[in-house]
């Protein structure tokens, strides 16, 4: 009865060690889309957060801010720039944030800069929430965007490098009378700017702007940009020039400038879109060609600047 009772207990042990080695594993739950309202600072936000597929069980993940347009919204840069197959592939977070009357506090005179909106708050504060509320690498988190979206971009990787890892900017350069001059991050961050030569909106070889609503406001150039970030993140001044391959016959070309060897690993890259019009490349035609240019086909934006970003790491 003793040797029973031993085998018994004997079992149980090598039992309980097997199923040890196998801890419980769960499903992989689908993507998920929803918006999250938020009040910040005493003004109702809100913003769409994209969720890949086996986002329970990724760990910490990654998180890019897309941000939209002036007259913008995040549906609509959804459709712009749509960055959830690169989610699904990578386990990317998702935010297309919403600005307040559709427009974002750049630095030049938008509604919310007239309203004393501080939209740098707001992404401070949208930062922490999804540390707090997702799975979210806080030391992988990078901000894009179109025009309006992109002087954000801009502004957030001057005045939050303690948040965004790097920026990527589209159809946009940096606002010239105040973000521009003091444009000093405590860190390194590497930027990443498309433009195209013949942008109706934003002028490729800066200025005052004129065109597209009653924003204006006095912007960097390009190169002017470029530079900028070039010096503030000590990268080499003599770029890596490549021509890219004309793969869609649109009446576009593509030369990427590479200034590489900055602080700490950082880079700054230039993508001049050679009759390229106010528009991200490969992205949805929003408005006709004869209002904001034509869409080049030669390079997938998305898949550039995530190729960029995840390169690095605040």
């Amino acid at each position: 009865m003793q040797c029973i009772i031993k085998l018994i207990a004997i079992s149980v042990l090598l039992f309980s060690c097997k199923k040890d080695e196998n801890p419980t594993t769960y499903a992989d739950k689908p993507s998920e889309q929803k918006t999250v309202n938020l009040t910040v600072d005493g003004n109702a936000r809100s913003f769409i957060v994209y969720l890949p597929t086996g986002y329970n069980n990724a760990g910490e993940m990654p998180l890019i801010f897309v941000i939209h347009g002036g007259s913008g919204t995040p549906e609509g840069m959804i459709n712009i720039a749509n960055f959830k197959p690169i989610a699904e592939r990578d386990k990317v977070i998702l935010v297309y944030p919403a600005g307040i009357q559709k427009n974002w506090n750049d630095g030049r005179p938008t509604t919310p800069n007239q309203l004393g909106i501080n939209d740098v708050s707001f992404f401070n504060q949208l930062c922490e929430y999804m540390i707090t509320n997702y799975s979210v690498d806080g030391t992988k988190i990078y901000a894009t965007g179109i025009s309006n979206g992109g002087f954000m971009s801009s502004r957030l990787g001057c005045e939050l490098s303690n948040r965004i890892a790097a920026i990527a900017v589209d159809a946009a350069t940096i606002e010239a009378t105040t973000i521009a001059p003091n444009c000093n991050p405590g860190r390194p961050v590497p930027a990443l700017y498309i433009h195209g030569t013949a942008d109706p909106l934003v002028p490729f070889t800066g200025g005052l702007m004129t065109a597209g609503g009653t924003a204006g406001g006095t912007v960097l150039s390009h190169f002017q940009a470029i530079d900028k970030w070039v010096t503030i993140n000590g990268c080499n001044p003599t770029p890596t020039v490549t021509d890219l391959p004309d793969i869609s016959n649109d009446g576009t070309t593509i030369k990427q400038r590479v200034y590489p060897a900055g602080t700490n690993g950082s880079e700054v890259v230039s993508y001049v879109v050679l009759n390229g019009g106010h528009t991200w490349p490969q992205g949805y035609q929003y408005l006709n060609e004869a209002i904001i240019g034509k869409t080049s086909q030669d390079m997938n934006a998305c898949e550039v600047i995530w190729t960029f970003f995840k390169r690095f790491k605040r």
